[in-house]
């Protein structure tokens, strides 16, 4: 009896350091990320600054702008954003955290415009094509926000007590994927 208890509180603390290195190394990519945004947002200063640019990819030509430094800029000018909007959304355990989701498509929209138009105006944001995602989104939030508030009210809880009631925390990276969808 001794000797599998020994078993399982070996296999028990096995698992837990796996988990806890994953978790660095997680949270280690993440903090890279984030620390080398700035300078993932100059590579455009890298990108020669002429309509034509050969490289072992393939040609990229320029039509609209004329520079492909040009392109290369406003990309990651919607990028940047977008990755650490993605990241936030991935990494937040609060109630509203849904709503991060609205900047999130309205740039993956605009990144969309800009690559399948030839349109100065990629940055001219209609917002008709935002609305089924807020139909969704908003509702969920205002539901999440009521289900809180009438806890507080029958319950003698602190809001942070609420907050972490309903915090759904997934262990797994593909857990937190599907918990959105």
């Amino acid at each position: 009896m001794d000797n599998t208890q020994h078993k399982l509180t070996e296999e028990k603390s096995k698992s837990h350091q796996t988990g806890n290195k994953r978790i660095i190394i997680t949270g280690t990519v993440l903090a890279t990320v984030i620390a080398l945004t700035p300078y993932l947002f100059y590579v455009y200063e890298s990108v020669p600054d002429q309509a034509i640019w050969d490289t072992f990819f393939g040609t990229f030509h320029s039509e609209v702008y004329e520079s492909v430094q040009v392109v290369i800029w406003t990309l990651t000018g919607k990028m940047i954003p977008l990755i650490l909007l993605s990241i936030w959304f991935f990494t937040c355990r609060h109630w509203w955290h849904h709503a991060i989701l609205v900047p999130i498509f309205m740039y993956i929209y605009q990144i969309l415009g800009f690559a399948l138009t030839d349109t100065y105006l990629f940055d001219e944001f209609q917002l008709i094509h935002m609305v089924p995602f807020m139909a969704i989104i908003l509702p969920s939030i205002y539901l999440i926000r009521a289900r809180i508030f009438n806890k507080i009210n029958s319950v003698d809880k602190s809001i942070q007590e609420l907050e972490d009631e309903l915090t759904f925390k997934p262990k797994t990276i593909w857990g937190k994927i599907k918990q959105y969808f």
